[in-house]
């Protein structure tokens, strides 16, 4: 797992909020923050009701009760990467025939293991959202981890396995084999109020079960670091190690999913970043029943109103728009639903099914409740007058159909990586040799028993996973199409491509 950060506002930096043991730091998440104190009591002059808590003060132990039995501590390892190399030593040309190497053949060197990563580990955080073991986590918790532990409030262990990851949204999903885990009432982070108490509930620098205290400081924070983004901002401390863990309102309900802080120097500063429920709901539903998260598009860029006044007062233009809300549409894609609405450069989306959107994040978190086929009602305003329209939502092929996870198996091939002895004779470095086939979509494709692929869409073949992951790139891409490169025993080099857009549905 390596270390994510973004620069923002000069030399500050936004960072994941999950830890490499090996050294590497990604954080996020967590600190504590009740500052309210209890006002002195009077004595009592007569017989009389107690005094009402003083306004502001808030109970927030019933919420930390409820929510710090649901979050657990993930330790995930990745394997050390070995491969083996040609070493070639000068002096061997010169004096190996004397020392007896000579039937190795002049030049041609010795073959060597050699480490090209260790084993690395790391540490985050994650939510139990059902009793039957399904757990919410980040993507950059768990992404290329070999063994995944979960470790529960009460110590109890579990392994967990990956069912399905969302780097648009750095949201994962992970299953462990028990039952009647202690689950988190999920929340609507819609109904969250600026300035609300919130709890973030984790084991930042591997300190588990700690739980701080904030508010609300922002909705519908833009950051730049996920393609999908509207972060609940929150001042309650987030460090190393919270990635993944809960954010809680005053009444235990998860609202959020911790993701990053905002830091200069990789720890806590004041302002930490949740993946708010209304976008997690729907990418857990979605990898749940697809195994791929089904993505609504509208097909427009653009920006806010608001930053594009400031960008034509800066140019000495004066912008009268009809509103000082929504988003200035700046292209509209083709075969796309704006495309079918008729949207053009200039107009300003305000309302997505009557919830206004004043912010590009909040566009994208309407949008992202809904699968392509969809129905919304897009209100938008052109030459100051507005206008409402209802469309279909597309997908970013264009289409309205889901997609489902591509079933490795309809490829109708075995493929194992090849061997130290295939790689010396065929003089390659890396590839995937087809052991057996069957009909399929690469024998349809020309590939055939003992060929070798060794590229499928610019990607390296060194591993199966390394297949299954360009299957699933393609399959999310606009075009949806495999480039593959491969080469027969006797040297042939073969392209060929496969179209998954008449991929079956299950």
């Amino acid at each position: 797992m390596t270390q994510k950060q973004k620069t923002w506002l000069g030399a500050t930096a936004l960072v994941l909020s999950s830890s490499l043991m090996t050294g590497a730091i990604m954080t996020n998440k967590i600190s504590v923050a009740s500052t309210a104190q209890a006002a002195p009591q009077l004595p009592a002059l007569t017989a009389q009701a107690a005094p009402a808590t003083p306004a502001g003060l808030v109970d927030l132990t019933t919420a930390a009760e409820r929510s710090v039995n649901s979050v657990v501590y993930i330790k995930v390892t990745k394997n050390a990467v070995r491969q083996t190399v040609t070493v070639r030593d000068p002096f061997e040309d010169f004096f190996g025939e004397f020392f007896g190497y000579g039937n190795r053949g002049r030049g041609q060197g010795r073959q060597q293991e050699i480490e090209t990563q260790p084993k690395r580990q790391g540490a985050g955080s994650g939510v139990i959202i059902s009793a039957d073991g399904y757990i919410v986590t980040n993507n950059h918790v768990v992404a290329g981890a070999d063994e995944i532990l979960v470790k529960l409030n009460d110590n109890t262990e579990y392994k967990g396995r990956i069912i399905g990851l969302d780097e648009t949204t750095d949201l994962a999903l992970v299953k462990v084999e028990a039952k009647n885990l202690p689950a988190i009432t999920i929340g609507n982070s819609d109904a969250l109020k600026i300035g609300e108490w919130v709890l973030a509930v984790g084991n930042p620098f591997n300190l588990t079960s700690t739980v701080t205290a904030g508010i609300v400081s922002a909705k519908a924070r833009s950051l730049g670091a996920n393609g999908v983004e509207s972060f609940i901002q929150t001042d309650a401390a987030i460090n190393a190690g919270n990635s993944g863990g809960a954010l809680v309102n005053e009444r235990g309900e998860l609202v959020g999913i911790n993701a990053m802080l905002y830091s200069q120097t990789g720890s806590y500063a004041g302002y930490g970043f949740a993946i708010p429920t209304t976008i997690m709901n729907k990418v857990v539903s979605d990898l749940k029943e697809f195994g791929v998260v089904q993505r609504a598009l509208l097909g427009v860029r653009g920006m806010d109103v608001t930053n594009y006044i400031d960008v034509e007062k800066e140019k000495g233009n004066d912008v009268d728009l009809g509103t000082n809300k929504g988003i200035y549409i700046q292209e509209v894609e083709q075969k796309t639903t704006a495309e079918e609405l008729g949207l053009q450069k200039g107009d300003v989306v305000t309302a997505i099914d009557d919830k206004q959107v004043s912010k590009m994040a909040e566009l994208q978190e309407a949008l992202s409740q809904h699968r392509p086929g969809d129905k919304v009602k897009v209100t938008y305003v052109r030459n100051k007058k507005t206008h409402t329209q209802t469309a279909t939502l597309r997908n970013a092929q264009g289409g309205t159909e889901v997609l489902e996870e591509v079933d490795i198996d309809l490829f109708g091939a075995q493929l194992k990586p090849l061997s130290d002895e295939a790689k010396r004779e065929l003089a390659l470095r890396y590839g995937l040799e087809v052991t057996a086939i069957k009909k399929g979509k690469l024998m349809d494709a020309g590939i055939t028993k003992g060929m070798i692929l060794l590229q499928v869409n610019d990607k390296e073949m060194r591993t199966v996973e390394d297949f299954e992951e360009a299957v699933k790139l393609a399959n999310s891409s606009s075009d949806r199409t495999l480039w593959i490169r491969a080469i027969t025993q006797s040297g042939r080099r073969v392209a060929t491509a496969i179209d998954l857009s008449d991929e079956k549905k299950k």
